[in-house]
């Protein structure tokens, strides 16, 4: 079984930074794809980035391109989420998923770690 654990939220003023880590558990780090995605409160999920095991590949949403930067440490089976010029309205729960690559549904998620920020 994957699990997953986020870390690294908290409260931050607009403008901060902050850094969330997803400690994955898995044998093969590179046979997954890491997602992360947000939920805010009356809005649906979104996809926020994500990271292909296989080449490293990512993508962004159009709403933190430029501003958050994905990437993964394979020794430590962690994918990390770089967050600047942070925005009231990134405000979230943070979520990292996990696929198989080559799989589009994200199967394993973790609990989510929160992140406000304050205009």
């Amino acid at each position: 079984e994957v699990r997953l654990v986020e870390s690294g939220g908290g409260l931050v003023q607009a403008g901060g930074s902050l850094r969330l880590s997803c400690a994955v558990s898995v044998f093969t780090f590179e046979d997954y794809a890491i997602g992360w995605f947000r939920e805010a409160p009356g809005k649906e999920r979104e996809g926020v980035s994500c990271i292909s095991g296989s080449d490293g590949s990512v993508y962004y949403a159009d709403s933190v391109k430029g501003r958050f930067t994905i990437s993964r440490d394979t020794a430590k089976n962690t994918v990390y989420l770089q967050m600047n010029s942070l925005k009231p309205e990134d405000t979230a729960v943070y979520y990292c998923a996990a696929r198989t690559v080559g799989n589009q549904e994200y199967t394993y998620w973790g609990q989510g770690t929160q992140v406000t920020v304050s205009s």
